[in-house]
């Protein structure tokens, strides 16, 4: 025990006399003690001094350094492979019993010498017990956990027992050397023999493919012990075959192969295909001979419906660029023609909308709820033009004026090139009905320009509200169109400004009161969770209305769920479903109004576990050499136990530290102190002096 002080601890010795001095003054000039005896003066003098010692010692500011001596037992950790890899071999049966009885042994030996830990790793790290059930392999996550989790303890050892086989994350070998020096005893588990077999190892193909056009599927495949043979790839839908390639083992022992077939989506939806390598004769295992997966196919095409009151260039040259686009179907005709619905079509183009005997038709755009582009020409009327609800003010009249576009600056509803950008600067002029014209809503993309005046005055804008409109004023799009083609050889700035347009005005805006949020793909260890929200009138989030879901299987089969409120939005869980494609319909009702939504989505069964038949016991040799341990098959596991106890590196660990603490913290000091001076009072008021 120590002492440590701010200032010299000998300065105790000379307060020590004054404290004395003190009390000996002080007595000595203190009337009415005269008749004492000596010794009670020389009893109060004592008291005071040392009640003004125990003073000066606690203002002094002493620390107290204690020194506690701490042991720490060393912690053995058993960390165990709880994918169902390690379940795939002929001793699967054994595997649960033998590790069970192991761990048992391993805590009965040790419960007194070292701290007995045990966990499990697969898709994750957990204390609870192996099960086996894990579709995922990663190992290195579990000695990630270990470093983490045990950082700067006494580690004594590690049992690792897997089979060596890990799909997801890093090599577990770079993770388990950061876990320094700690013996790591591994225990391999399956059979090391490669067998006869061919599995398909991974399938590439992209989630989504579009209606009628051909997306390709990428195969690679492992042959072991096949011999120098041949074989064949084949795709199935429905049970038809689409696509197939014959393949040719060269090596005979180990071969790779990689197989790239080109399927054409024909169906709508989510569509399950199926790719299966031709079996061959007593392979090990048929189950990793196929391989399936959903790929969801849109049919993204918009419908454009183009219409004019009568044949015009404009028209031509706006329709030759949108029927460049694979992904929109056009449809051109007369207004006087057209008897179909407005509501089957994601965008109308209407071509001098303030004609001659249009009003009743353009009554009819009005109520529709479709997005409209309007090419207003010269022989648009300006009242026709005003009735349209799309903020244009147009002078009235049949003069016409020569004009060139300018691009507006601050335009931000889609981005602009500089192809486009620098074509407005040589295009030639369009026309444009002569006077003030005003845009009083939307944005603005093209404006006025005469020689390098700029003008206000719009040529092409958009508004956005209830639907989503757009307004071209004036006539000769196509000379435009024709310029840039003689300057540049091609129209890149022209297309641009017509597809963007397009693009802009065909994409929808979501107002829908009821949003159920969800992944479109889920895999067979998921927990399938579903997000809801409701928007009132006033597009505010709310929970008051409950919502159903039904669930609808492959066979038909259907549940029905409700949803959870929370403070903003609704949660379902579903928990694991089985593999399959899954329908879904959502409905609720407020204020007097239902709403419904629906969707699908798939499950998929990514087994990689079950590609694996054989076990890599050189990588635990591995794990085992570089930390000082040693590897063990899981048949004489039991020798490990030997091995620990003549390990001399795995020891109790004793380590002193210090504690300090200020003096004043000491409550018996301050207990003395009064013991001290209620003494003196004591004893004063016995002689009478108080």
């Amino acid at each position: 025990m120590k002492f440590f002080s701010d200032i010299s601890i000998w300065w105790l010795i000379p307060w020590a006399v004054i404290c004395v001095l003190i009390a000996f003054w002080y007595y000595r000039k203190q009337k009415g003690l005269e008749e004492i005896s000596s010794w009670m003066k020389r009893g109060l003098i004592a008291l005071r001094s040392m009640a003004l010692f125990v003073i000066g010692v606690l203002l002094i500011g002493l620390l107290l350094e204690s020194i506690e001596h701490r042991s720490e037992k060393p912690v053995f950790i058993t960390l165990i492979d709880n994918s169902t890899s390690v379940l795939n071999y002929k001793d699967s049966a054994e595997v649960k019993q033998r590790i069970s009885n192991f761990t048992k042994k391993l805590e009965e030996r040790y419960k007194d010498k070292f701290d007995i830990v045990q966990f499990s790793v697969g898709s994750s790290f957990s204390t609870d017990q192996p099960n086996y059930s894990d579709h995922i392999s990663n190992l290195d996550k579990g000695f990630d956990e270990l470093f983490t989790k045990y950082y700067n303890q006494n580690i004594g050892g590690i049992c690792f027992i897997s089979d060596g086989n890990f799909n997801k994350g890093s090599d577990p070998r770079y993770s388990a050397e950061k876990i320094a020096l700690t013996p790591i005893f591994t225990v391999g588990m399956g059979d090391t023999i490669r067998k006869r077999d061919q599995v398909i190892r991974n399938v590439a193909v992209n989630d989504i493919a579009f209606f009628r056009n051909k997306f390709p599927v990428e195969i690679d495949i492992q042959a072991a012990r096949v011999g120098k043979t041949a074989s064949s790839v084949s795709i199935y839908k429905n049970g038809k075959k689409v696509a197939s390639k014959a393949i040719t083992y060269t090596d005979g022992n180990l071969d790779f192969m990689h197989v790239s077939l080109m399927l054409e989506a024909t169906e709508v939806g989510f569509v399950n295909y199926v790719v299966q390598v031709e079996s061959l004769d007593n392979e090990s295992s048929y189950e990793n001979n196929k391989w399936s997966f959903y790929v969801e196919v849109i049919d993204s095409r918009s419908k454009v419906l183009l219409l004019a009151n009568s044949p015009h260039p404009d028209v031509a040259a706006v329709k030759n660029v949108i029927e460049r686009d694979e992904n929109v179907e056009v449809s051109s005709m007369l207004t006087s023609e057209f008897t179909g619905k407005l509501e089957d079509y994601a965008l109308l183009i209407l071509h001098e909308p303030g004609g001659s005997g249009s009003g009743n038709f353009l009554q009819k755009v009005k109520n529709s709820k479709i997005p409209v582009l309007y090419l207003i020409g010269t022989n648009s009327s300006a009242t026709s033009i005003k009735q349209l609800g799309i903020g244009l003010d147009m002078p009235a009249g049949r003069r016409s004026d020569e004009v060139q576009a300018s691009l507006k600056s601050g335009f931000q509803l889609f981005e602009v090139s500089s192809d486009l950008s620098s074509g407005l600067e040589y295009w030639p002029p369009v026309t444009v009905p002569f006077g003030k014209i005003i845009a009083s809503q939307g944005d603005v993309l093209l404006t006025q320009r005469i020689g390098s005046v700029v003008k206000k005055d719009p040529i092409l804008y958009f508004t956005s509200g209830n639907r989503k409109q757009g307004a071209f004023i004036g006539e000769g799009l196509w000379k435009w169109k024709l310029m840039e083609y003689a300057r540049t050889k091609g129209n890149k700035g022209f297309n641009e400004l017509i597809q963007k347009s397009v693009q802009y005005l065909v994409v929808k805006k979501n107002t829908d009161a009821l949003r159920v949020n969800l992944p479109r793909r889920f895999n067979v260890n998921d927990d399938v969770i579903i997000n809801a929200e409701f928007y009132n009138s006033s597009l505010e989030r709310i929970t008051e209305p409950s919502i159903s879901y039904v669930l609808t299987d492959e066979k038909g089969d259907k549940v029905d769920y409700t949803f959870a409120k929370g403070e903003l939005d609704y949660r379902l869980s579903l928990g694991k479903l089985p593999v399959g494609k899954y329908d879904w319909r959502a409905k609720t009702s407020f204020n007097g109004k239902n709403y419904e939504k629906s969707g699908s989505f798939v499950v998929n069964d990514i087994s990689l576990e079950n590609l694996e038949t054989s076990a890599d016991h050189n990588l635990l040799q591995q794990i085992a050499e570089n930390s000082n341990g040693k590897f063990y098959t899981l048949k004489n596991v039991n020798r490990m136990l030997n091995d620990i106890d003549k390990r001399t590196d795995i020891v109790t660990v004793t380590s002193d530290e210090s504690t300090f603490k200020d003096i004043i913290d000491f409550k018996w000091l301050f207990f003395l102190l009064i013991l001290l001076l209620g003494g003196e009072w004591f004893l004063r008021r016995r002689i009478g002096s108080y």
